[in-house]
């Protein structure tokens, strides 16, 4: 990965960006008025380029890049806040002042959701396995103006963590979360997105295993959900009870505590 700056440059955004080169310990490359495409085939490598107001990732050898957006939970929370009804706040059985850690943070839309819900006294934590995806959707969710204030509000109150969801599973302590979150269909969700099909090489894998399972459960207060295709395996597998969504191609998978 290399950082340089948009192709109108100006010093904040030469600031900027040498101060996000450090943070990731990757290289800064200057503009010179050059396009990204012309770095990328100087350098060999996927580029981030500081805007004016946003950050933007292009994977090489992709004409588009991507930036952070809130995509379907802009008007999921519109829905909220009409009075309808979310099936993953169903599922999750989130409420206000409920804390929930999303193992799968990808793009953020169910956690901006859930934060949402769960209001001030709530907590969500996202934990994303790609450094550089992390870095842009955390800085995104800081820095985007969706023009409804609750809204806004959601997304600053998110704490994002870069790293394995198992690894960070294994240091906290039991009970240390009222829900566990997982949405593994995260390459499914990539290619079916015209926006964001760049991305289906910067998403980390993690299966689900036994010893995730058992750790979330560990974690988990009330209950662990998982969203996954209506064919999956996994259901069974780890003995999900399924609520079935007949007009749907993704179920919810509960594992309450006893």
């Amino acid at each position: 990965m290399i950082i340089t700056t948009a192709g109108r440059t100006n010093e904040e955004m030469i600031e900027r960006a040498l101060k996000i080169s450090e943070e990731l310990s990757i290289e800064y490359i200057e503009r010179k008025k050059r396009s990204v495409l012309a770095i990328q085939e100087l350098k060999k490598d996927d580029c981030i380029v500081v805007g004016k107001e946003r950050l933007e990732l292009y994977p090489i050898g992709e004409k588009e890049p991507f930036f952070f957006h809130p995509n379907s939970a802009m008007f999921r929370v519109k829905r909220l806040i009409n009075g309808e009804r979310d099936p993953f706040i169903e599922a999750a059985n989130l409420s206000k002042g409920k804390t929930i850690l999303d193992c799968t943070l990808g793009l953020a839309s169910d956690s901006i959701v859930a934060s949402f819900v769960t209001a001030a006294e709530g907590r969500v934590t996202g934990i994303e396995g790609n450094q550089y995806l992390a870095y842009l959707v955390k800085n995104g969710l800081q820095s985007w103006e969706s023009g409804i204030s609750e809204m806004n509000q959601a997304m600053r109150k998110i704490e994002v963590i870069g790293g394995r969801s198992l690894h960070f599973l294994e240091t906290l302590p039991d009970s240390s979360y009222d829900i566990v979150y997982f949405d593994p269909m995260f390459e499914e969700r990539i290619l079916e997105s015209d926006g964001i099909k760049a991305l289906s090489r910067f998403a980390v894998y993690e299966d689900i295993s036994n010893k995730l399972i058992d750790e979330a459960l560990r974690v988990a207060k009330e209950r662990v959900l998982l969203k996954d295709h209506f064919r999956s395996s996994r259901f069974d597998k780890y003995n999900f009870e399924v609520s079935i969504r007949k007009t749907s191609k993704f179920h919810f998978g509960v594992l309450k505590k006893k």
